[in-house]
């Protein structure tokens, strides 16, 4: 039995989801191989920084490569649109036919078995992230072998609307919260009293960034009250453009201005690994956003929240915008200043007990930590799926 874990992406934000999975696969006693699968330098160093010893002894470490064209191609079209990302499994397609299982945190690996033929490797999907965004819950979510999810609210839209049958859907917790160590709360901005985490999604047409970022910052020039901590999704500054697949849609992130710099309440950080790892959510004292699921980790210990609608969304009663029953949502930037002098009222009398019913739909934990269920979720699938598919045939590419 051969199981391979694969990141393939910009960022690194997708590591925490599944790796853990990976590390207590290993711990188990699992009999077979298990291989993890990088494609840039940053992703190999987060790899070996959280998988420690394990990395190269109980657990294969292996770089893959792109082909020389395909490092040409992507030299042309990367600032756009993921070129290397798509063309890594063309390289590596030998590669990829050495496993049983493959897991992955995204959906674009599914190009080994739509163009490429690998129709007898198992392909489980572990996600990343709770939020509701449509996207997640789309078709292509049931031509996973098997997919994991964190709590009863993922479970019940993936059956309803992605259309995955009950039996292939496993409800494990949230291994990334296994990697979250209690060792108190880091004040970033330490001269301001309250800190606000402004965390807006990538996507144009979900996003409050495009249209009103620059005002949200206006609002904290010159405040000693409240500090902004601005750490937007990983990949809005990524390329140059921004598109999005599940919309189509191109926007430009643009720069920040230097006036926003410079004061000491404002801290700026597009995606070092305090973005990803829960640092900004678990120590903010307000959580300001739009279509990120990073609120829900954030709700991991309930404080105020506020949406911004730059978009006009008619979201109440919408399951996509399920998260903005948790704080106030408002229209425009000059809104704030009000919403953050009653935020602490109206989520004491509102808000917490919204949060917490939120929190226990999107994520089942229990004393089992979540990387160990999800393993063997992951070892159950692999044998159940080696038995039944013996007979299918390799497709060559």
């Amino acid at each position: 039995m051969r199981i391979g874990f694969l990141f393939n992406h910009d960022q690194i934000h997708q590591v925490a989801h599944s790796l853990p999975i990976a590390l207590a696969l290993a711990g188990s006693g699992f009999a077979g191989e298990i291989v993890v699968a990088t494609t840039n330098a940053a992703l190999a160093a987060e790899v070996r920084r959280i998988g420690g010893a394990h990395i190269g002894t109980s657990i294969e470490h292996v770089e893959l490569q792109p082909s020389l064209l395909s490092r040409r191609m992507d030299a042309m079209l990367g600032r756009v649109v993921p070129a290397g990302k798509l063309l890594i499994y063309r390289d590596n397609l030998a590669f990829f036919r050495s496993f049983d299982v493959l897991v992955v945190a995204e959906k674009t690996s599914l190009i080994l078995k739509t163009r490429y033929g690998l129709s007898n490797l198992g392909i489980v999907h572990t996600r990343h992230g709770a939020g509701d965004r449509a996207i997640g819950f789309n078709k292509a979510s049931a031509c996973f072998d098997h997919v994991l999810c964190s709590g009863r609210k993922i479970r019940d839209r993936l059956i309803s609307e992605a259309g995955l049958a009950p039996d292939a859907v496993t409800i494990v917790g949230y291994p990334k919260f296994d990697l979250v160590r209690e060792t108190g709360r880091i004040r970033f901005l330490p001269t301001a009293a309250r800190v606000v985490l402004y965390n807006p999604h990538s996507s144009p047409h979900l996003s409050s960034w495009y249209r009103h970022g620059h005002e949200v910052f206006e609002q904290f020039l010159g405040r000693s009250d409240h500090g902004l901590l601005f750490a937007p999704h990983v990949m809005l500054f990524q390329r140059q453009f921004v598109v999005t697949i599940d919309r189509l849609t191109v926007d430009k992130a643009g720069e920040i201005p230097a006036r926003f710099l410079r004061g000491d309440n404002i801290k700026v950080d597009l995606g070092s690994r305090a973005s990803t790892d829960m640092s900004y959510t678990l120590s903010a004292d307000i959580y300001l956003g739009d279509a990120s699921s990073q609120v829900y980790e954030f709700l991991l210990r309930p404080r105020p929240c506020i949406f911004l609608n730059s978009q006009g969304h008619d979201w109440q009663g919408d399951p996509n915008f399920q998260h903005w029953a948790a704080g106030e949502v408002i229209a425009r930037p000059d809104q704030l200043p009000l919403a953050l002098d009653r935020a602490d009222e109206l989520h004491a009398k509102r808000y917490r007990a919204v949060q917490q019913d939120l929190f226990e739909q999107s994520f089942d934990l229990d004393e089992t930590p979540s990387s160990i269920r999800a393993a063997s979720a992951v070892a159950s699938f692999a044998e159940r799926y080696r038995r039944t598919n013996r007979h299918l045939k390799l497709v060559p590419a």
